[in-house]
């Protein structure tokens, strides 16, 4: 009898295998891949390569029983928080343990059955999670780990009955608070209050007892409180730190070199509370260097002052780096250093450690070299300044500076410029707000902050400063804190060829990319209305910049080694390096101690994490600001910017003040909207109407909670139209 041998079965592609992973609502094994696609024998080993490739590329990941899932997908089991209830009453959570930039998936729990774990808002949780669709999860408790955090921050309400109520100033707290009787700690309506939480609860409410009041919420410099102590930012020094402030002195000259005859300036916002760097340059005196300079760049010795393991160093070490609102910083260092002796205040002698480079004409550096030195700053200046000097509007101060010392610093510059360009810097061009308040406190505008030249001579100069701090420490053989920047994932370059592709657009295949292949894509939509679009989409393409004792460069300045050098008082990662320095140089005390090696991975973990804290607080400072400017307008139009697309609605920027919102799908003209995360786009199914990010739109604004900084659009021409309800998940699934 003569046997049949099977059909042979082409082997999928890559591409193949990642859409069936990507539209299976489960981890997916070798087994269930094989059983897709048909594979048998020896094609099962050719899909075991397969599958390594792209989970060496990053295009999936490994999970619980070696199974498979793309990137940012969530294990069977894991840890969640109960963030609130939404609209229909159903618990919302979040994974703990969420480490990918962007938005986490959003998880309904499940309806408690009989026996199962009851959870409630705030709680940890322990749960089975099953995907339901695209980047939503389904819940179901396994059991509690975690009670609800044990304090709230939140805005007091009294009851008539006696009791109180406390609105929280989160946006992932939906649900209030109960306050029993008694347990009011003497608070009154609109305080903004510190409560912790009581055993029990008050119809499926957490009740908590008011522990502090801070004052009362709206008041001036109450936005910034409420940023402060939502994201847990130390702002008050330990006792002993502060007398260690308090008893500094001038550095001693001993051992330094005199820089106080070279007028070195500061150049920085009109807004800056510290000046921590001050900048020089001439032309190269040397022969065979002709058309090149010569820089400095003096950076305060903070490490002077600064020791290790000392009071000063444990807060500071704690704080991670300054953290700066429109109406306060909470600085990392007391103000007697931040603002005294670290601070090169002008015509007054000022320890720090100074860099000298060469440059030569075409902005590459030749050398340099590292001194402790005594420096006095010639001039405080701004940016806009020097900018109106340098187009011929000098002032009193500027005017005497203009032709010494300004115009060799744009000199040297244009060198530094010009090494950049050649180098291929990634030059993404994302506007920034400024919020500009009155004496007391109040918001009198928001506007775009003013970028000049004299912003990207500061900064250039830096970065060239930075360059040799890391060089430097290579050579000495010391440790070094790098900030690193890495390439963008697989899975994030082919979203982003994907998206361009619709734009007719390309970005290349099957190479190395540098960011000169991403500036490219810019310089074709430069000027045209796609511009912001397109920019926005790269800037999400790309890796998230932190710090490490690993050096594996940085992807977006193009190089191969970077370090933060200039901002000691404000960034704990610019101390290890100056420290560092010390210590290879032999310049005196101050340095490294001997083992300080072996806890620079932790060091890098947490300054990375206090920075995110940081920007996080900024954000959410600056979103309560522009909310409270524009909370008397509800029902004004505005135009703006579709920034962001979520299969729950958009998120939009209005044009002028650059205040951010949610267009809910729910309010969109009506049809069944689907999520086109490939082009960023919501598209109707009936009628094909596409709301893509970086369109402009005009919208009405709806709703402005001045406590959350969060603030509700509807679309102008949406007509009016019945509340749709959000899509369910699959049919079967048991939900409350």
């Amino acid at each position: 009898m003569t046997r049949i041998r099977p059909k042979q079965v082409p082997l999928p592609s890559k591409q193949e295998v990642l859409d069936f992973i990507r539209s299976s609502t489960g981890h997916v094994g070798k087994r269930e891949l094989a059983r897709a696609f048909n594979l048998r024998g020896a094609d099962k080993i050719a899909l075991k390569a397969l599958l390594k490739e792209l989970e060496t590329e990053g295009s999936i990941e490994r999970g619980r029983k070696k199974r498979f899932a793309r990137p940012g997908s969530l294990p069977d089991v894991g840890v969640v928080e109960i963030t609130g209830v939404d609209t229909d009453g159903e618990l919302l959570a979040r994974p703990i343990a969420w480490e990918e930039e962007g938005r986490p998936p959003r998880i309904y729990m499940a309806s408690a059955r009989r026996g199962d774990v009851v959870v409630g808002v705030g709680d940890r949780v322990l749960a089975k999670l099953r995907r339901v669709r695209g980047d939503a999860y389904e819940g179901r408790a396994i059991r509690v780990i975690g009670e609800a955090k044990a304090r709230v921050l939140g805005v007091y309400e009294a009851m008539p009955d006696g009791s109180g109520r406390i609105h929280p100033t989160s946006r992932r707290e939906k649900a209030d608070y109960v306050v029993p009787k008694g347990e009011s700690g003497g608070a009154e309506t609109g305080d903004l209050v510190f409560a912790d939480l009581l055993p029990g609860r008050f119809y499926g409410l957490h009740q908590a007892a008011v522990k502090e009041r801070l004052g009362r919420m709206g008041a001036p410099k109450s936005v910034s409180l409420v940023a402060i102590h939502a994201n847990d930012i130390p702002f008050e020094f330990p006792e002993d730190a502060l007398k260690d402030a308090k008893a500094a002195g001038p550095a001693p000259m001993e051992h330094r070199i005199d820089l106080r005859d070279v007028p070195l300036v500061t150049i920085d916002g009109e807004d800056a509370r510290d000046f921590d760097d001050a900048v020089w340059a001439a032309p190269d005196g040397d022969p065979a260097n002709g058309g090149g300079w010569h820089c400095i760049v003096a950076i305060a010795d903070v490490s002077w002052y600064v020791r290790p393991a000392a009071p000063l160093d444990r807060s500071a070490y704690l704080r991670g780096n300054s953290v700066y609102f429109p109406d306060r910083v909470v600085p990392m260092l007391p103000a007697e250093l931040s603002n005294g002796w670290c601070s090169l205040k002008p015509n007054e002698d000022r320890s720090c450690l100074a860099v000298h480079f060469w440059l030569d004409k075409d902005g590459n550096k030749t050398r340099h070299k590292f001194v402790r030195a005594m420096m006095r700053s010639a001039a405080r200046l701004t940016y806009t300044q020097v900018q109106n000097a340098r187009d011929g509007r000098p002032d009193d101060v500027t005017g005497p500076l203009l032709e010494a010392v300004l115009a060799p610093l744009y000199g040297a510059w244009k060198a530094l410029f010009a090494a950049r360009e050649a180098r291929g810097v990634l030059e993404l061009d994302i506007p920034e707000r400024k919020v500009q308040l009155t004496e007391d406190g109040r918001v009198l505008g928001i506007e775009p902050r003013a970028r000049f030249d004299s912003h990207r001579l500061i900064e250039d100069f830096m970065i060239q400063a930075n360059v040799c701090a890391a060089e430097e420490l290579e050579r000495l053989r010391q440790p070094c804190m790098y900030r690193v920047h890495d390439t963008p994932s697989a899975e994030k370059l082919e979203a982003l060829r994907e998206f361009l592709g619709s734009m007719d657009l390309s970005l290349a295949k099957g190479q190395v990319l540098r960011p000169k292949d991403f500036n490219q894509i810019l310089a074709k939509v430069k000027d045209t209305p796609n511009e912001t679009l397109v920019n926005e989409v790269v800037l999400r393409s790309q890796a998230q910049a932190v710090y490490s004792p690993e050096n594996i460069g940085h992807f977006g300045l193009a190089l191969a080694r970077y370090a933060h050098f200039t901002s000691p008082i404000r960034r704990y990662a610019d101390l290890l390096v100056h420290r560092a320095l010390v210590t290879g140089l032999k310049l005196g005390p101050g340095g490294l101690p001997a083992d300080a090696l072996a806890g620079f991975v932790d060091a890098g973990e947490h300054i990375s994490l206090t920075e995110r804290r940081a920007a996080t607080a900024e954000r959410e400072a600056v979103d309560r600001y522009v909310t409270a400017f524009l909370s008397d307008r509800v029902g004004a139009t505005f135009g703006a910017k579709v920034s962001g697309v979520t299969r729950f609605g958009l998120f939009v920027t209005l044009l002028d003040t650059g205040a951010d919102g949610i267009v809910p799908v729910s309010t969109l003209p009506e049809d069944y909207y689907i999520h086109d995360e490939a082009r960023h786009a919501l598209v109707g199914k009936r009628t094909r109407r596409t709301f893509q990010l970086g369109q402009t739109l005009t919208v009405v604004l709806h709703e402005a909670d001045t406590l959350t900084g969060s603030m509700v659009f509807h679309l102008e021409d949406a007509g009016e139209r019945p509340l749709r309800r959000r899509a369910r998940p699959e049919r079967g699934t048991r939900r409350r």
